[in-house]
């Protein structure tokens, strides 16, 4: 249970909104936290740097990490990015080169306050993870240590656009929520009469993103910009990087662990996509007093001890039952001096026919064709932890999939980092994918689902020039899974299983496809990482809070989440409802309600059936002032091309202040 922490070594005064003038005469609108006496006895700069609106969006999060921060001896700064919150100009897409160097120049002003010691961090989870990265390789001078939690170094490979090349339901949904995002107004307590006009700017200038993403089907310079990968030796400051197991992004840590040079740590821990002081599922870690170790010793130049700990701390998870949603995931830390880590050695199991085996039988060739329907039971690819987002049993998946499974295991078994299939197959379409996942299966069946991957075949050599398959040509191709760690017990069955589809996670392939696997050749590596018992782990501290910000529930947030079978037409619907409620921020006297629902179809055998559909509602109000937005969007896709319907509404109380339709037509590219 997290400490409330009221007193600080210093105290501390909050100033919001605080203007920062950028060169073009754009001004962007933040939050401060300081010590009271920072302009006689200056502090280092924290940056926090968002398009989701610090006065209500983030502000309880905002509330449980700065003040804290800042009693400890610095400057916190929760930016509003250009054309987000009450900041200037109109937001176009994410991870803009212009993103970037606006905070470039925001670090250099902040580093010349009166206030400022003239050092700057930079700090995010998620979209400013991603962007304390991009924005390090940059360099700015002032700079000189970042954290970034549940974020990516490679944005195409890594992120919500695609997984092995294959188009992730979620463009779709991340789309969406932009889409609602963007048609939020600047607040009038704030930025005074002109709040219409920035609205009505933005209603009309921020662009339907998800058209932008869909015609960038491979990973080109589209992709390539904004992702830190293509050279890492452009990070000179130290970097702590941040995830969760049940995060999507964990993928990034070890890359960034392998491949830069600059002082670097990690942890992860088995929460989703959030900071490790808020974690679901728990338990939650004393992640801010981690901070101030991090930033007294880079930003301050006090010796902590933080670099003599292990390079990697990260939770093994435990074997657990399959639930969609959990209050808590039992496991132990486990830590690990450098990375790669020497002392995980490479299990290799081959698959026969139904069996993972240590060796080989005579090679067998087994048909891989799996309904469209097999993945409904997969949670979100991007679970955040607050309701029904995880995968449940997965014994509803296996029994249409291809199952490859161990002997009960004689002894306790642990993993730790990424598993990879390495798959002799052939295929009777030029276009297909497959599916792997890899589960923990229990004496009484129940299988809960531990990693997974996909690989769309046309990517086997790369993303960034696709080939088509050779119908009935036999290939091998690598499918990696994603990173984790796990600890099997004793009479626990270690299960892969193989499909042609996962959706709504992934889009299928334009055509229903059948895989040939040869089994007896195939395998499957596990990183193993032998149980040490009398490994020492520096242990993470208990949680500590400042207080919450007040706030008052006026609707109470409510979540579905539905699976529909009509067992006439076959088709299958995955219905979810995320209603955030109506919440005032007390402090501010707003009101803020945000609702939406999503419903993703398909027909089995019917791969062209597949259809997203999501619909969104934003609403502010104080007083007499009350204004709506309204934005729904359709991805449905023929053989050759995607179509995406989309509709956004703005209103001022009843009066409808602007509408916008859109409806177009994008080739598919190999996908």
């Amino acid at each position: 249970m997290a400490k409330t922490v009221t007193s600080f070594p210093h105290a501390v005064r909050a100033v919001d909104p605080l203007w920062i003038p950028l060169a073009d005469g754009t001004r962007l609108a933040a939050k401060v936290w300081l010590p009271t006496d920072a302009a006689s006895r200056p502090v280092p700069a924290v940056l926090e740097y968002l398009p989701y609106r610090r006065r209500d969006f983030t502000a309880q999060r905002d509330a449980l990490m700065h003040p804290y921060v800042a009693g400890h001896g610095y400057a916190c700064v929760r930016v509003d990015i250009r054309g987000s919150g009450d900041s200037d100009g109109v937001l176009t897409d994410e991870y803009l080169p212009l993103e970037q160097e606006d905070a470039v120049e925001v670090i250099g002003w902040l580093a010349r306050q009166p206030w400022c010691s003239g050092t700057v961090g930079m700090i995010g989870n998620s979209w400013g993870g991603f962007n304390s990265l991009q924005v390090a390789a940059r360099r700015p001078p002032a700079l000189k240590a970042v954290v970034t939690s549940c974020s990516t170094d490679d944005r195409y490979a890594d992120d919500i656009h695609y997984m092995g090349g294959c188009l992730l339901v979620d463009k779709l949904r991340w789309a969406s929520t932009m889409f609602a995002y963007n048609a939020r107004p600047p607040d009038p307590a704030v930025v005074g009469e002109r709040w219409r006009t920035m609205w009505l700017e933005r209603l009309r200038g921020s662009g339907l993103w998800l058209e932008t993403w869909l015609r960038h089907q491979r990973r080109d310079a589209f992709y390539r910009q904004g992702s830190v990968c293509e050279d890492f030796g452009a990070i000179t400051c130290p970097v702590l990087a941040v995830g969760g197991w049940a995060d999507a992004y964990t993928n990034a840590i070890p890359r960034l662990l392998t491949r830069l040079s600059v002082p670097r740590q990690a942890i992860i821990g088995q929460w989703a996509h959030r900071y490790p002081h808020m974690a679901l599922p728990g338990p939650a870690i004393g992640f801010l007093q981690v901070l101030i170790r991090w930033w007294d010793t880079w930003l301050k130049g006090i010796d902590t001890g933080v670099m003599r700990e292990p390079m990697v701390r990260a939770v093994m998870l435990e074997s657990a039952p399959p639930a969609p949603g959990y209050a808590e995931r039992a496991g132990r830390w486990i830590a690990e001096p450098a990375w790669p880590s020497p002392r995980i050695r490479s299990s290799r199991f081959v698959l026969n026919p139904g069996r993972l085996a240590p060796s080989a039988a005579p090679e067998t060739l087994v048909t891989i064709r799996t309904p469209e329907t097999v993945g409904l039971y997969a949670g979100r690819w991007c679970p955040y932890g607050m309701g029904l987002d995880l995968p449940g049993d997965q014994r509803w998946e296996d029994g249409a999939a291809v199952i490859f499974e161990t002997e009960p295991l004689a002894e306790r078994l642990e993993i730790l980092g990424a598993p990879v299939a390495e798959l002799w197959l052939a295929s009777d379409r030029p276009v297909g994918q497959i599916a792997a996942r890899l589960s923990d299966v229990a004496p009484d069946g129940a299988a809960t689902r531990v990693t997974y991957g996909l690989l769309n075949l046309t990517h086997r050599d790369g993303h960034e020039s696709p080939v088509p398959l050779v119908p009935r040509r036999r290939y091998a191709v690598c499918l990696r899974l994603n990173d984790v760690a796990q600890a099997f017990p004793p009479g626990h069955r270690i299960r892969l299983a193989l499909s042609t589809s996962y959706w709504p996670i992934a889009w299928p392939a334009p055509e229903p496809v059948t895989l040939t696997l040869v089994t007896g050749r195939s395998t499957l590596d596990l990183p193993v990482r032998p149980p040490d018992p009398s490994e020492q782990v520096p242990q993470l501290p208990p949680v500590e809070l400042p207080p919450e910000l007040r706030t008052s529930v006026l609707d109470p947030p409510h979540q579905e989440r539905v699976v529909r079978h009509e067992v006439g037409s076959g088709e299958v619907a995955l219905e979810c409802l995320q209603d955030a409620g109506r919440i005032r921020h007390d402090d501010i006297d707003l009101t803020v309600a945000t609702r939406t629902t999503e419903r993703f179809t398909i027909r089995p055998g019917d791969p062209l059936s597949a259809r997203g559909e999501i619909a969104s509602t934003v609403g502010f109000d104080r007083g007499s002032w009350r204004v709506t937005a309204r934005t729904r969007t359709s991805l449905t896709a023929s053989a050759v091309a995607f179509r995406v319907v989309a509709r956004l509404e703005a209103f001022e109380g009843e009066t409808p202040v602007h509408h916008q339709d859109w409806d177009v037509s994008i080739p598919r590219d190999l996908v």
